[in-house]
């Protein structure tokens, strides 16, 4: 099953009064594992960047003031998003400002109904926890140490993790049981000593060697072979 995890910067909360998407970034997964295939894409706003939100993102006018137009890489983004569900944390705000900008170069909406909100997600699964990216990265021990700004992808890359956790973890289904049976015996073939395989002895016992047997046997106290012949 593909799905693509998704993040935007923004200029502020609301498309409607005015504010316009400045990033996105996109992470492919196949069942549930990261395919190496990203989108990312920064905008001109056409507009200035408030200090608050450059404050969350550190995108500011100049380093916006080269970059594209969004409806420059509409296309090529819906072609990545292809028809697959879309994951979000908080995920209405990030539909609002893709179906908004999408919306405004001439493009039909995204579907509502692909939408998936790892907030929901969250939610359910720890209810009365501190459901935020940064909440949820401590409490699955993801690595966010990068994390100095919100930035799209980054963001997407580490809520990709934390989506895989939420609806079950690496260990998804039950098709991973001979997998995880494999791994182990290959994991102790390598810390073990090497097994010698022994040819089958095809001679008959020595009588020195019977003898030292038969003496050993007199030294066991009460036999399970006396018990089962009396």
């Amino acid at each position: 099953m593909r799905e693509i995890i998704f993040d935007t910067e923004t200029t502020g909360f609301s498309f409607k009064d005015g504010d316009r998407m400045v990033e996105i970034g996109c992470v492919e997964l196949v069942n549930k594992v990261e395919t190496g295939r990203t989108f990312h894409a920064y905008f001109h706003p056409e507009r200035t960047m408030p200090p608050e939100a450059q404050r969350v993102h550190g995108l500011s006018d100049a380093f916006l003031s080269d970059k594209p137009l969004f409806g420059a890489s509409a296309q090529d983004l819906l072609d990545f998003l292809g028809d697959a569900p879309l994951v979000a944390h908080n995920a209405g705000f990030d539909f609002g400002f893709l179906n908004g900008e999408l919306g405004r170069c001439g493009h039909l909406p995204v579907g509502m109904h692909r939408m998936v909100d790892t907030i929901v997600l969250a939610r359910a699964k720890h209810p009365g926890a501190k459901h935020s990216l940064d909440a949820l990265c401590s409490r699955y021990g993801i690595d966010r140490s990068a994390r100095t700004f919100h930035g799209a992808l980054l963001d997407a890359q580490l809520l990709s993790q934390v989506y895989v956790e939420l609806t079950g973890g690496r260990q998804i289904g039950l098709g991973l049981v001979a997998e995880r049976v494999e791994t182990v015996v290959t994991t102790v073939e390598r810390v073990s000593a090497p097994i010698v395989v022994r040819p089958a002895r095809s001679f008959a016992p020595s009588e020195e060697e019977r003898e030292r047997h038969a003496a050993f046997l007199k030294t066991v106290t009460n036999p399970l072979w006396a018990e089962a012949s009396a």
